[in-house]
């Protein structure tokens, strides 16, 4: 149960209804919804993280996903798991997303971009190896996107766990 209040539409200005309509009224937008400005920069940064890069749209989302697991959030991991699998990511490799790179049925980008993103969330920073090992795989511009993904995903992840939000189906 949430440890507070989720916005309601009646409580809601138009132009978070607006925004909340958009997002299928989620609890965590309706959580995020307490705070309008935040909320629309909050799926501003979102969208242009999950449509607007050059960043495969399968190595962003088992980032994420992987990101989530990391940071024990269910909520994360399962609506990122339904985005990794409508991104083409088989179920055999969504599955072994819980152990992370060591598993057999990642290709070695994969591998790296999972090594890369367990360093950034388990160490605050991707050390020499696993970075200089995706310099010579991503473009600058698609590495600055994974990271940012991960980034925010951490923020998200700890967004959910602080405010308890509940789980959807």
């Amino acid at each position: 149960m949430a440890r507070i209040a989720y916005v309601e539409k009646e409580q809601a200005t138009e132009k978070t209804r607006d925004i909340l309509n958009k997002n299928h009224w989620s609890n965590i937008f309706r959580m995020l919804g307490h705070s309008e400005s935040h909320l629309y920069n909050y799926c501003r940064l979102g969208n242009a993280i999950r449509f607007k890069g050059e960043l495969d749209p399968g190595l962003r989302e088992i980032a994420i996903t992987r990101t989530g697991i990391l940071c024990h959030s269910d909520y994360e991991v399962m609506a990122h798991q339904r985005l990794c699998a409508a991104a083409g990511v088989s179920p055999e490799k969504i599955g072994a997303l819980e152990q992370g790179a060591e598993a057999d049925v990642f290709s070695d980008v994969e591998k790296e971009v999972l090594r890369f993103t367990d360093d950034v969330v388990k160490n605050d920073r991707a050390g020499d190896e696993t970075f200089n090992v995706l310099v010579k795989r991503l473009t600058p511009g698609a590495l600055v996107e994974l990271h940012l993904a991960i980034g925010f995903y951490i923020m998200t992840s700890k967004f959910l766990l602080t405010f308890d939000i509940d789980l959807q189906s």
